[in-house]
């Protein structure tokens, strides 16, 4: 099998299949949202980071079953037939 040149599509197609930059997505918008609810006048900058970086992680661990349902749409849906079984 030949090496397919890395390009800008092929990446895009990669990043767009895996189910881990799902993951990494949902749990930013996991961290946005949730934090903003936790935040209380008193908690300084160092205290909103770690909080938001908890709560990151903690999206990113609890979106594995909704990211795998998402490429696997995406691979139905662009590759067709054609996607490995």
């Amino acid at each position: 099998m030949k090496k397919r040149p890395v390009t800008l599509s092929y990446i895009l197609f990669y990043i767009l299949f895996l189910p881990d930059s799902w993951r990494i997505l949902m749990g930013i918008i996991f961290s946005g949202v949730l934090s903003s609810l936790i935040f209380t006048p008193e908690i300084d900058f160092s205290g909103r980071v770690v909080i938001s970086i908890m709560m990151a992680f903690i999206g990113y661990s609890a979106t594995g079953v909704p990211a795998r349902w998402i490429t696997g749409m995406f691979k139905k849906l662009i590759l067709g037939d054609k996607r490995p079984k």
